[in-house]
């Protein structure tokens, strides 16, 4: 069986991406030797382990019992029938942390439950969602319940994002966004990351998509912090300028040959700034959440409103994801001309 080597220092992120996509086998076992993980993988693995720079050999594996992480956990837990049908049948990971989010009549069994999704799940850490987010920083409302630790790397096409996911949300449902930007081609560009959180759009394009200078923001101390160690992680350093503080107080005018918004919730309200930054042409991806009713008319109002005259064109529009009932997470791709 074709195996990928991977270094036990990258496993906990890689092992989970490969797993997420479905490239493990999983009638196999995953072992270990040497500093190394030894991951069982379907043609499609084999192939994404060439892009991430892992070697693949031919080797022996030995079987496990084909069981479902749901059938791992009743069996691993002696809970009421009552418990038992309200336990999880989803969940989420980033890198070796396992979040699940649990009905408040689990709370007592919260410790056994944790355990026993972290031996199903085969992770190090697992944490519940309570839900929602507080605070102008939006740190959302997650406990660890099994584990020491809820800090963790998650690997994302060629890219490593470490966090702690109780301070600092991971938004999974814009994976396709960040690949998207990953690969646009910002050879020789100036960008500008208004809303850069721990790197997720800001490593895609320094790394991948061959932009020349970066200026990364954030206000976040917290998430600041972790995107300086991302580009670290991620040998962008260079090419990336991290800024701490409020966008709006960028000494910066007419520069940006691109800006990203990747934020929303009140992104409109930036906009003005963002025209402000871009050069006499450029590109602007901006992200914010409409009513599904009222687009595209809504967007093109804000966008109008905001170029203040500018000559300017709503090249693409996409719709990332539902956000609540009757509203979107859409993303717009406006290209300025003067």
């Amino acid at each position: 069986m074709r195996l990928a080597l991977v270094p036990r220092e990258r496993a906990a992120g890689t092992v989970s991406e490969l797993l997420e996509r479905d490239m493990v086998v999983r009638s196999a076992k995953i072992s270990k030797r040497d500093g190394e993980v030894l991951v069982p993988i379907n043609p499609a693995g084999e192939e994404h382990a060439g892009r991430l720079g892992l070697e693949v050999v031919e080797g022996e594996v030995h079987g496990r019992k084909d069981e479902s992480p749901q059938r791992t956990v009743a069996r691993l837990l002696s809970l009421p029938d009552d418990v038992m049908r309200l336990l999880p049948m989803r969940w989420e990971f980033v890198g070796d942390v396992a979040i699940l989010r649990l009905d408040e009549r689990l709370r007592p069994y919260e410790a056994a439950i944790g355990e026993a999704y972290a031996k199903a799940l085969g992770v190090s850490s697992v944490c519940v969602d309570r839900g929602g987010v507080s605070g102008e920083l939006r740190r959302p409302r997650i406990d660890l319940i099994h584990g020491e630790s809820s800090e963790s790397v998650r690997l994302e096409n060629g890219i490593l994002y470490k966090l702690d996911v109780r301070e600092l949300m991971f938004a999974s449902g814009n994976v396709d966004e960040r690949a998207r930007m990953g690969s646009l081609d910002c050879q020789g560009e100036t960008v500008v990351d208004m809303f850069a959180g721990i790197g997720y759009f800001s490593i895609p394009v320094a790394k991948h998509a061959g932009a020349e200078r970066v200026y990364a923001c954030e206000k976040n101390p917290v998430s600041f912090r972790y995107m300086e160690g991302n580009l670290a992680l991620n040998g962008v350093g260079e090419a990336v300028s991290p800024v701490l503080g409020d966008n709006r107080d960028l000494p910066l005018a007419g520069i940006a040959d691109r800006v990203i918004m990747g934020y929303v919730g009140g992104t409109r309200d930036y906009l003005w700034k963002g025209f402000d930054l871009l050069a006499p042409e450029g590109t602007m991806h901006f992200h914010d959440t409409y009513k599904t009713r009222e687009m595209p008319r809504a967007l093109e109002r804000d966008v109008s409103l905001a170029a203040g005259g500018r000559e300017h064109e709503v090249v693409s529009l996409r719709e990332v994801k539902s956000y609540a009932p009757s509203v979107s997470h859409y993303v717009a791709d406006i290209r300025v001309y003067g």
